[in-house]
């Protein structure tokens, strides 16, 4: 069998059995270790020596698995067509992966630590009682999706969460199976957030889930592992992130929340995301536990209102 040495960082060494290389996601990228780090940033210049494992996604997740490197950042420079998969392969192989964002110290966990924490239990225990709550009515909206139109009854999506590290965030379709697939397409013109009033993808169903949100439910179970709040700044998707302006973009640094301040004052009515995330900014600096009650509350009649979604 034919090998290949690769030398991420002497003395590791590993050695993959080389398999039929073709062009696709993870090529023209430069990595770089640190620590126990992996720094992923374009390749701009043929020059610039490039791994071969970079030509084979399974030899790149091998040698992944097996290297001491514990977390992988990604430069919000690359084409965003690669963030899916890198996002991907470093879950197959076991490793938090992070957008690159600048630091800030100014955010709530820091400011007031003590009433952070209470917040933060708080969110388990009202999202364990919304739980089994809305458990039936969970069960109900996945029947409906799975009759209504061909695909799973889930939607999951990188999104970008705490320091920047990338979760996969969870609703109930509400679009056809291939949405993902068609969203350059269909978005791919689209000027501020990556929404249309009358978007081609989606369902009939998705229609009344997104109406009246009732697609975000299953964000319930982010909120138990973590990745979540029910208060926060807006969950970033990857397409959206990178399009921030970089003075803007230390703000996917807090935890993001299933409602927020841009969730019950403006919506879809505002769509720039320069004023989507000073807004989050805005929260952010004066954010106290008040705050929060207060936008749960202001969250109960937008939702049955519909207000600014779709």
């Amino acid at each position: 069998m034919t090998t290949s040495t690769i030398l991420l960082k002497a003395p590791i060494v590993f050695q993959m059995p080389i398999a039929q290389r073709t062009p696709y996601a993870f090529e023209n990228c430069i990595l770089t270790w640190e620590h126990d780090s992996l720094i992923v940033r374009p390749r701009y210049s043929n020059v610039e020596p490039e791994m071969p494992a970079l030509k084979d996604e399974t030899w790149l997740r091998d040698c992944l698995l097996h290297s001491p490197i514990k977390r992988v950042y990604l430069s919000p420079e690359m084409d965003s067509s690669k963030f899916n998969a890198w996002a991907s392969l470093c879950h197959a192989a076991k490793k938090q992966v992070y957008l690159m964002v600048p630091n800030v110290a100014d955010l709530p966990q820091t400011r007031q630590p003590l009433l952070w924490r209470v917040k933060r239990l708080a969110d388990w225990l009202v999202a364990c009682l919304l739980g089994v709550i809305f458990s039936p009515l969970m069960g109900l909206l996945a029947l409906w999706v799975r009759l209504d139109s061909r695909g799973p009854i889930l939607f999951c999506q990188w999104r970008v969460g705490y320091q920047g590290r990338l979760f996969r965030i969870c609703k109930f379709r509400s679009m056809a199976a291939d949405a993902e697939a068609r969203h350059q397409r269909v978005m791919g013109q689209q000027q501020g957030l990556h929404k249309l009033e009358r978007d081609p993808r989606v369902t009939r169903a998705g229609y009344w889930l997104r109406k009246f949100s009732l697609d975000e439910l299953p964000q319930l179970f982010n909120v138990l592992r973590g990745e979540m709040s029910l208060v926060g700044p807006r969950p970033w998707a990857l397409y959206d992130a990178v399009r921030i302006e970089p003075v803007l973009q230390k703000r996917l640094r807090a935890l993001p929340g299933m409602t927020g301040m841009w969730q019950v004052t403006a919506r879809s009515n505002v769509s720039d995301l320069a004023s989507v995330n000073r807004m989050d900014l805005d929260y952010l600096r004066k954010w106290t536990f008040q705050s929060d009650l207060k936008l749960l509350l202001m969250t109960v009649p937008k939702v049955f209102t519909g207000f600014g979604a779709y």
